[in-house]
């Protein structure tokens, strides 16, 4: 698979891994990019089918093999010990990792993730499976926005979302590739399993996201042994692009809290559920 190592470069550096959503490219992580690196060696990887990693995938892939996959990089990498912040998808790739590798984990956020798949998030995930299906690769792309983004984000970016829709449509990963990946997604179903995940996981929602509703982070950290919740007000599904300043904090603060060689850091827990303003 590609991927990129930023950051750190002495031997003791901790090791974030950063694993995207749905469209499985790295790239999504440019916001995070510059914080992360002054602080730890940084990972970011396109998905096997996505992005620059060429392949296809096959009928039956499961969330499983993601993670496997992943595992597979990282041995490859020399990682035996990291933390992994994961978009949705990347999320639930970061859970099925944490109960097939338990000793790899230091620490996990799932941003906008979920224990099952719900009714709503089917719902989504349905109505752009059926514009690829019937109208094709551009619509599909256009519509995706929608999903992601707050409208007045939207109303306010009109250039750029134009440039990222030229750009999706370049480099698209395949019709294949896309539903089976998601066809892997919507089956994932972790409620019996929750409770062997060891790893401290915070469990990151936005409170205007439509894609996936903040309470299914809520439940996931709620059936946690070691889960927290934390909130932010405004940005949509993918509110570490929209709003930045806001979410960049609050995840260095997790990571830091969750280092071991920080131990300057004060041991303040987040709250189970906190509404953190847009600034």
């Amino acid at each position: 698979m590609y991927y990129k190592v930023s950051g750190k470069k002495n031997a003791d550096a901790e090791t974030v891994v950063l694993s995207s959503g749905l469209g499985g490219s790295g790239s999504f992580w440019q916001p995070q990019l510059s914080m992360l690196n002054e602080h730890f060696r940084v990972i970011v990887y396109d998905q096997h089918g996505t992005g620059v990693s060429q392949g296809s995938v096959p009928a039956g892939y499961r969330m499983e093999d993601m993670a496997d996959e992943l595992a597979g990089l990282l041995n490859e990498l020399d990682v035996s010990r990291c933390h992994l912040v994961g978009h949705a998808l990347g999320g639930i790739i970061g859970l099925h990792l944490a109960l097939r590798y338990p000793a790899l984990l230091q620490s996990l956020v799932v941003i906008n993730g979920w224990t099952k798949l719900d009714s709503q998030t089917r719902r989504c995930f349905e109505v752009r499976q059926n514009l690829l299906l019937n109208s094709g690769v551009d619509a599909y792309v256009q519509a995706q926005p929608l999903f992601l983004y707050p409208g007045d984000w939207l109303s306010e970016n009109e250039e750029l979302l134009q440039e990222e829709r030229q750009h999706q449509v370049a480099h698209f990963q395949g019709m294949e590739n896309l539903l089976h990946r998601l066809q892997a997604l919507m089956a994932s179903d972790l409620t019996d399993t929750l409770g062997q995940v060891i790893a401290p996981t915070l469990a990151f929602s936005c409170k205007d996201d439509l894609l996936v509703p903040w309470m299914r982070s809520a439940d996931l950290a709620a059936r946690l042994p070691n889960g927290e919740h934390t909130q932010m007000l405004y940005g949509g599904h993918a509110m570490s692009v929209t709003d930045p300043d806001t979410f960049n904090p609050i995840l260095l603060d997790w990571l830091l809290r969750h280092s071991s060689q920080n131990t300057a850091m004060p041991s303040s827990r987040l709250p189970t559920e906190t509404s953190w303003p847009k600034h």
